[in-house]
């Protein structure tokens, strides 16, 4: 038996940055759950790959610093015939530099790509959630953003920008049965931080050491939660902030 509410049959997901390590676990949670996915990332080739490995799923490429390339992918959803029910926002660029040596051109960069990318996309795609009485919006930020983290001033304040507009979005739409929440991942095992180690010998130990849990997390573990955050058994979480961090933040 299974537990009821926990299906996604029927709905149509779209996952920016889905070409990634946490956003390709995020797309495949949801194929599991039932879910049609938009696989979306500025990574074209990437999002076939990924899309290619989950049945129903869509490619789809999206810039999320232009603009245009974000309006174009709304009107190509349209045209297609697909109407998302649900959005995870999972995209981000990060630029980690200390922030009095910070370029400002990476600035602006981070906030097409962290925050304006996704209020322009949620902008273009909530009327249809709201006009159909049912919807969920996941905006995935960062433990970095919500304590702090060192070299990443510019990257923790445009996804902290994402906490403002989930929670004026939660009390906007909830009339409409559509849900906001923001899901911070904390140290998780991805490409990006085996990189950032390589040049750093001991560095994932040494981070490891500082989480109460002892480990980094997994893409599973963040795309699990967010999983779950679409579905009918969380229908009354919403306007939240959830840090998927080993216990490294606690509220």
């Amino acid at each position: 038996m299974t537990m009821e509410g926990l299906r996604l049959d029927g709905r149509t997901a779209v996952v920016t940055g889905a070409a990634g390590a946490i956003g390709s676990a995020i797309a495949a949670d949801l194929t599991a759950l039932g879910a049609r996915v938009v696989v979306a990332d500025v990574d074209a080739d990437g999002a076939d790959a990924v899309a290619a490995g989950l049945a129903g799923a869509v490619p789809l490429a999206v810039d999320l610093s232009a603009p245009e390339s974000v309006e174009r992918f709304c009107h190509e959803l349209g045209e297609r015939g697909l109407e998302p029910d649900i959005v995870v926002h999972n995209a981000g660029l990060s630029i980690v530099e200390p922030f009095a040596e910070s370029d400002p051109a990476g600035w602006d960069l981070m906030w097409l790509v962290n925050l304006r990318g996704p209020m322009l996309m949620t902008k273009l795609l909530l009327p249809g959630m709201t006009a159909r009485g049912w919807g969920r919006l996941v905006f995935v930020s960062s433990d970095g953003a919500r304590a702090g983290s060192g070299g990443e001033g510019a990257y923790a304040a445009t996804k902290a920008g994402l906490f403002g507009l989930a929670k004026t979005l939660a009390r906007e739409a909830a009339r409409a049965y559509v849900t906001s929440n923001v899901v911070c991942p904390g140290p998780t095992d991805t490409p990006m931080l085996r990189r950032v180690s390589a040049a750093e010998p001991g560095l994932v130990e040494k981070i490891s050491r500082g989480i109460p849990l002892r480990r980094l997390g997994t893409p599973a573990d963040v795309a699990g939660l967010v999983a779950y955050l679409c579905t009918d058994r969380a229908a009354y979480i919403t306007g939240q902030t959830l840090s998927v961090s080993g216990g490294v933040t606690m509220q």
